[in-house]
């Protein structure tokens, strides 16, 4: 992983972040998901030093460096975006998140200034959205998770401290086979099959555990609050990638999203037998096709 780096942000807090890809290219800031480490998966750094991309990965507040943020909203990641930005002398650039990733992705593409186009992957949908059955199709460590966050930090905590020693022990293998409640058929195949991307999942899931939960529970805490936005605010072109095969982030919230997002500015992909892991495989597809929507020359 490369050094981690360090910026202050004009509250004083301190927000964490990676460079990835070519150092000199065009910039793309990567949103981890949740509770994940900062890291975008292997195919899409790959992909992004061949084409002239340059990977801004931050770690959110209470992951990683980062100072937490209480109470934080999804919202609240545009300004810190914003100021990393300036103090970078990035005036445009893209955006792409995966799973909790995926709302703060779509939170710049509606309001960061200078986002050319935004890529979310499995990204969860609101909770508070009265059309959307928020926890149906979920894993039950998934519905767990969320019911622990309906009561509170307290016991959302318990849950996250929990889970954390399961996924901090042992192999990769025990690892994988700890999460088996979240991957599907299809996921639990990709990180067979590719050991790359199952020391991949894992690397990430400890890494973003590493430091303790905080992180984890304001991002469970926030996804049951309202956003701060509304998907009608997005001017921009946003790629939408969901698996039907998704324990992790059910079918149904990228549908959802899919249903409520500008539909001059959407281009989606609903598709049938991918899973959740196994959607990051695709990385070259994936940064090919946001490139060519955002009009950047490389």
């Amino acid at each position: 992983m490369p050094e981690v780096q360090h910026f202050t942000l004009p509250d004083s807090r301190t927000l964490a972040y990676h460079i990835y890809g070519a150092p000199n290219g065009f910039p793309l800031i990567w949103f981890h998901g949740t509770p994940a480490g900062a890291a975008p998966p292997p195919l899409l750094e790959k992909a992004a030093k061949e084409k002239g991309i340059k990977i801004i990965a931050t770690s959110r507040p209470g992951f990683g460096d980062s100072t937490r943020h209480h109470g934080r909203k999804v919202i609240d990641v545009v300004a810190d975006i914003q100021a990393l930005n300036e103090h970078l002398g990035i005036k445009e650039c893209l955006v792409a998140g995966w799973s909790g990733g995926g709302p703060h992705t779509l939170a710049c593409a509606a309001r960061l200034p200078g986002a050319l186009a935004a890529l979310t992957i499995a990204g969860v949908g609101p909770a508070d959205a009265p059309d959307l059955d928020f926890l149906n199709g979920q894993g039950e460590d998934n519905i767990e998770e969320f019911k622990a966050a309906e009561k509170g930090e307290d016991a959302l905590r318990e849950f996250c401290m929990a889970q954390r020693a399961e996924v901090l022990k042992g192999s990769v293998a025990d690892a994988v086979e700890a999460l088996k409640g979240l991957l599907s058929s299809v996921d639990q195949k990709a990180c067979i099959e590719s050991e790359q991307l199952g020391e991949y999942l894992v690397s990430i899931l400890r890494e973003g555990m590493g430091f303790g939960v905080d992180g984890w529970i304001d991002d469970d805490l926030e996804f049951t609050r309202p956003w701060g936005f509304d998907l009608s605010e997005v001017r921009v072109p946003v790629l939408l990638y969901q698996g039907s095969d998704d324990i992790m982030v059910p079918y149904a919230h990228g549908v959802w999203l899919a249903d409520h997002l500008p539909k001059e500015h959407l281009q989606k992909h609903l598709i049938e037998g991918e899973g959740h892991v196994s959607l990051v495989a695709k990385g070259d597809e994936l940064l090919v096709e946001l490139i060519k929507a955002s009009g950047v020359s490389l």
